[in-house]
Formats: structure tokens, sequence, C-alpha cells
């Protein structure tokens, strides 16, 4: 999808994708990274969500990568915090402590911006892109992360029948694109939708 979906979809408040609360797969699969306190986790495509309160809540810091920046002055407001603002090359950092907010193309995204990170919880990005582009997204996230752990969460489901975003991208399209770096561990392959099911992977970095 180009960029001008996203920010109108912002814009126009269709955003059925943001949450009212933390996700609860979150909650139930996090412990499985094993991270120490403090830990620094990535959430690419980030928007808004409620997973970031709860992941600071819970002691962890959080870097984020987020097209619109309504979704990313709606996501402080809400968190009750005064962001510094800061341009960065063609992006727009959103600093506080333990968290920073990454507003632009994350595809302009490189390690030095991005600093050390622990572990990436990608819940909305992978099924937001489209078949041609996740593969280059893939290899960017991992080189960008250094090829830390992923908590990645996708649907699968029958795209004839519907169309995404968000997309379906069963396990057999996650292992093409990352087991060459990960071991991909399934958590969970279900859904309270018959026609659609939820899939929770670790993937572990072959070191």
């Amino acid at each position: 999808m180009k960029a001008d979906f996203w920010h109108d979809r912002w814009k126009t408040r269709n955003i059925r994708f943001h949450k009212p609360e933390a996700n609860p797969t979150l909650i139930e699969h996090f412990d499985t990274l094993e991270l120490v306190d403090n830990a620094r986790i990535f959430l690419p495509l980030c928007g808004k969500t409620l997973d970031i309160a709860w992941l600071l809540s819970s002691g962890y810091q959080v870097v984020g990568a987020e097209l619109s920046e309504i979704a990313i002055i709606e996501l402080f407001d809400e968190l009750g915090i005064t962001p510094k603002i800061t341009d960065i090359d063609s992006f727009k950092l959103y600093s506080a402590e333990n968290i920073d907010i990454f507003v632009g193309d994350i595809f302009d995204l490189t390690p030095p911006m991005l600093g050390h990170v622990d572990a990436v919880y990608d819940r909305a990005a992978l099924v937001a892109l489209p078949a041609d582009v996740r593969s280059s997204y893939a290899k960017h996230l991992t080189q960008i992360t250094n090829n830390a752990q992923q908590l990645l969460l996708t649907l699968e489901y029958d795209q004839s029948v519907r169309n995404g975003p968000p997309f379906s991208v069963p396990q057999t399209k996650v292992e093409t694109h990352y087991r060459s770096i990960f071991i991909v561990n399934v958590l969970a392959d279900d859904g309270e939708d018959y026609d659609m099911k939820e899939l929770v992977f670790h993937l572990i970095p072959r070191r």
C-alpha cells in the first residue's frame, strides 16, 4: 500500500485496525522472549497501539516506526506525555523517557538511527504490507535490528473471499521470509473466527 493510503486512513478516521486495549496475545506470549527489565522493544508500523502503554508499564523501553504523524501525536496525548520532537534526516523523532518513535518511512530507517533493540514485536506490519513488499520489509527489518528475535503475529484466511489489509500471511510465507535467519517457532495457531485464524510466532536467531 502506498503512503497516501495510510495517511488517508488516519485523516478519515478509518482505523478499525486500532484496538481499544492492549492485545491479549501480546500479554499471553510476551514472556516467551525472556527479556530482562528495561529491554528495548521495536514496534514497526506501530500506530498508536495501546500495546505501547502496556510495554512501558511493564518496565520496558519502546522504539517504534510509524508513517502517520497523526497517530503519534494521538499516541503521546493518550499516554499523557509531552515528547521532544527532533528532525533526523527524513524522520521526525518523538522522544520521551523510555520511548522513541520515528515518524516516516520505515524503509529509510538505518541501524545507527534505530540503535540497539533486544526484540521486535510485529503485530501489524507484515500483515499490512502487500505480497510484493514483504520480502524487502523482512530483509530490512532484520538488518536494522541486527537479527533481533521477534514476536510475530499474522493472520491466515482465504484472500479470494476477503482482501486486505490486513493480508493473509500463513506459516509457509513466514518461513519463506525468515527461515534463513531465524528458527520459526509456532506459539499459537487458532482464532475465534472460523474463516480467519491468528498465528503467533517466536522467531529465534540462528546464531
